[in-house]
C-alpha cells in the first residue's frame, strides 16, 4: 500500500508517553539542579543502557550490540532482508548536561516503535533504534566515537585503545559495564533519521517548530602560538614592546571579523587563551589560543583558513613577533540526503507545523552515519537556545511535533504493508 494513502498517515505519537520516557531516563544521573550527569561507559551509563534495552525488548525489539558498544534495537519488517530504516542518538551526557541532548533522539525512536505497535502497523523494511557510544567525548576522545567507528571514520582498534584521565581504556570500560559486543562489518542502512534539540537559538528566535537540517557545518580547529618577548612592565616603553597578548587580542577580533564577513552560516570562535608568564607586572611573552572556524561548505571553510593565516602574518609583521598556526581538527562539511531532507520538510508541512531550513553548527552522530547511508535530521527548539547545561529545556509540544515528523519520515522510507 502507498504510504500516502495508508491509514498510517493518520498516526500520531503519544506525547505524554514520550515525555514520561524522557523524565524516567533523566532520573539516572539526575543532578540537584535538574540536569543529568551520565558520563559515557560509567555505571550510570550502564543503568541508562539497561533501561533502554528493557523498554525496547518490552516493545518487541531484538537487541544487537557491536564491538564499540553501540546498541541497535530492531523491529522486524515484512521483508527482513531489506536494510533497516534507522533512527537514534546518544544517552551519554556532559558532566553538567541536560535531559534532552541526545536522549530525545533515542526516546523519540522508541516512541516511533511503540506507536507502530499500538496501531498494529507493519513496515516493509525493519525499523532500528540506535544508541551510539560516547557521542559527547567528555570522558574519552574522539567525540562521536560509536558512530565514527560504525562509519569507518576511525578504526575499532584505535577507539578501544583510548584512555580516560584515570588510565581506563574504552575496551576496559565497555567490559566493566557489560556492553562489549561482537565485532563485525557494519550492516547496511537504508535510511537514517536523527531527531535532536537544536542546541541553539535560531528556531526559537524565528518562532518555528521544526528545523529542516540541510547540512552540518564543516569545522577546522587550530592551536595558535603568539611568541613575543616578556619584559618588565615599568621600564619598557610602549613603542618598544613585543606584547604577545596585545597581538593575540588583535587576532581574537580578526577571528570574529572573518566569520561576520561570511554570514549567515560562518562561525569563528576563540575559546581558550593561555598567557605566559601570566604575571601582573610582566609584559606577556607568549600566548597560546584556540581558534574554531566553521562553515557550510569546504570552499568557504578554506577561504576562512586563508583569511586566518593572512591575519596572523599581518599581525606578526605589525607587532614584530612570531605567530605559529597548527590545524588540529578537521571535520568536512556534511550535507544531508536531499530526498530525506525533503521528506522532513514535506511531512512537517503536511502535519501543519511551522518549519524552516537550518544548518547544524554542532557535530552529531548523523554526521558520521551520513558518510555511509542516506541521512537527515529533525530539529526542534530548546529554551533560549541553551544546551550542554543543567537548565537545558524544551517544550513538550515541540518534542511531540518533532517525533511526529520523525514517524512520518521513517514510514515514507520503510514503506507500510497493508
Amino acid at each position: 500500500m502507498d504510504m500516502q494513502t495508508s491509514p498510517a498517515t493518520a498516526l500520531r505519537i503519544d506525547g505524554a508517553r514520550l515525555w514520561k520516557s524522557l523524565m524516567d531516563l533523566a532520573r539516572i544521573g539526575g543532578t540537584p539542579k535538574g540536569g543529568v550527569c551520565r558520563i559515557a561507559l560509567t555505571d550510570l551509563d550502564r543503568q541508562g543502557r539497561d533501561l533502554f534495552v528493557q523498554w525496547a525488548r518490552e516493545a518487541g525489539c531484538s537487541i544487537r550490540i557491536d564491538a564499540i558498544g553501540n546498541i541497535f534495537a530492531r523491529r522486524a519488517g515484512a521483508d527482513d532482508s531489506l536494510a533497516p530504516v534507522m533512527t537514534g542518538s546518544h544517552i551519554d551526557t556532559q558532566p553538567t548536561g541536560g535531559k534532552f541532548d541526545g536522549n530525545y533522539g533515542v526516546m523519540a525512536g522508541l516512541e516511533v516503535v511503540r506507536t507502530l505497535n499500538a496501531a498494529g502497523v507493519r513496515t516493509r523494511a525493519p525499523i532500528e533504534v540506535a544508541v551510539w557510544t560516547n557521542e559527547e567525548g567528555s570522558r574519552f576522545v574522539p567525540v562521536m566515537m560509536g558512530s565514527g567507528v560504525f562509519a569507518g571514520a576511525f578504526t575499532l582498534e584505535h577507539a578501544l585503545a583510548q584512555r580516560d584521565a584515570q588510565g581506563v581504556s574504552v575496551a576496559e570500560a565497555l567490559a566493566a559495564i557489560g556492553y562489549a559486543g561482537q565485532a563485525g562489518a557494519a550492516p547496511a542502512v537504508g535510511a537514517y533519521f536523527e531527531a535532536h534539540i537544536e542546541q541553539g537559538p535560531v528556531l526559537e528566535n524565528h518562532e518555528r517548530v521544526i528545523g529542516v537540517v540541510q547540512a552540518a557545518l564543516g569545522q577546522r580547529w587550530y592551536d595558535v602560538t603568539v611568541q613575543g618577548m616578556e619584559a618588565h612592565a615599568g621600564p619598557t616603553p610602549m613603542e618598544l614592546r613585543q606584547d604577545a597578548l596585545l597581538a593575540a587580542s588583535a587576532l581574537v577580533a580578526e577571528v570574529n571579523r572573518i566569520a561576520l564577513d561570511r554570514l549567515p552560516h560562518a562561525r569563528g570562535t576563540v575559546g581558550s587563551l593561555e598567557v605566559h608568564p601570566n604575571s601582573r607586572n610582566v609584559i606577556p611573552g607568549r600566548v597560546k589560543l584556540s581558534v574554531d572556524l566553521r562553515a557550510p561548505d569546504d570552499a568557504q571553510l578554506l577561504d576562512m583558513d586563508a583569511a586566518l593565516r593572512a591575519a596572523c602574518a599581518r599581525i606578526a609583521a605589525e607587532r614584530g613577533l612570531a605567530i605559529g598556526v597548527e590545524q588540529v581538527v578537521y571535520f568536512p562539511p556534511q550535507p544531508f540526503t536531499p530526498h530525506l531532507v525533503e521528506a522532513v520538510r514535506a511531512n512537517a508541512a503536511d502535519l501543519g507545523y511551522s518549519c524552516m531550513d537550518v544548518v547544524s553548527g554542532a557535530g552529531h552522530d548523523a554526521v558520521y552515519v551520513a558518510r555511509v547511508a542516506p541521512a537527515a535530521m529533525v530539529f526542534v527548539p530548546c529554551a533560549d537556545g541553551i544546551s550542554h547545561n543543567e537548565i537545558e529545556d524544551a517544550d513538550p509540544a515541540h518534542l511531540e511535533a518533532g517525533c511526529n515528523v520523525l514517524l512520518r519520515a521513517m514510514l515514507a522510507s520503510a514503506g507500510v504493508v497493508a
